[in-house]
């Protein structure tokens, strides 16, 4: 009999909801079950163990930021979609640090739970970047640039760590436009004989 509405599903979806409260890194067994208001022995009927739900966070958020993503692009190319996407996934970052702090964790396959979210992401940053022109191995090389600078930047705002009175909108928005002339005029790489 489920107690108190447990179920796996319910309760990545409290846990996810308390790790954008306390952090990631801060939710445990206990802290779910607390919400609960169960022992924490209720919840290992739903869920093996922390390692397991901190994956369900993981593949869950993965998959919300994809969806929003996937959403945002539709229909865009080039620099539009480079807007959307970068726009998007600063939004939510800020918006939700725990979860998208649990998007930036290594996906361990034997969990035993499947990271549909995280390969759609990959999916959605290479479609994005067809409109580039660019091939392998410049595309995985660009997708590493977009992933590092998305993450730092946001990273840093989410800290506080632009301590300039300039707006960090005002810098993000040049910070894009950077990106797409870095793209168009991507460099041939060099061929070792």
């Amino acid at each position: 009999m489920a107690r108190a509405g447990l179920t796996a599903d319910r309760i990545t979806e409290v846990a996810a909801a308390l790790a954008d409260e306390i952090g990631f890194d801060a939710v445990t067994m206990s802290e779910v079950a607390r919400v609960f208001g169960v022992k924490d022995a209720s919840l290992y009927s739903h869920v093996r163990n922390l390692r397991e739900l901190r994956a369900r966070i993981a593949a869950a958020a993965a998959a919300e930021k994809s969806e929003l993503i996937a959403d945002a692009v539709a229909g865009r190319s080039g620099k539009a979609a480079l807007r959307a996407f970068a726009d998007t996934y600063r939004e939510y970052a800020l918006a939700h640090p725990g979860r998208y702090a649990a998007t930036q964790t290594p996906f361990d396959p034997d969990i035993g739970v499947d990271f549909p979210g995280a390969v759609r992401a990959v999916e959605l940053t290479y479609g994005m970047l067809r409109g580039y022109h660019l091939s392998e191995p410049d595309l995985t090389d660009a997708v590493r640039l977009l992933r590092s600078t998305f993450h730092g930047f946001t990273a840093l705002e989410a800290a506080g760590g632009f301590g300039h009175a300039r707006p960090t909108a005002s810098s993000w928005d040049r910070v894009v436009d950077a990106l797409h002339q870095t793209l168009t005029r991507w460099p041939a790489a060099q061929v070792n004989p």
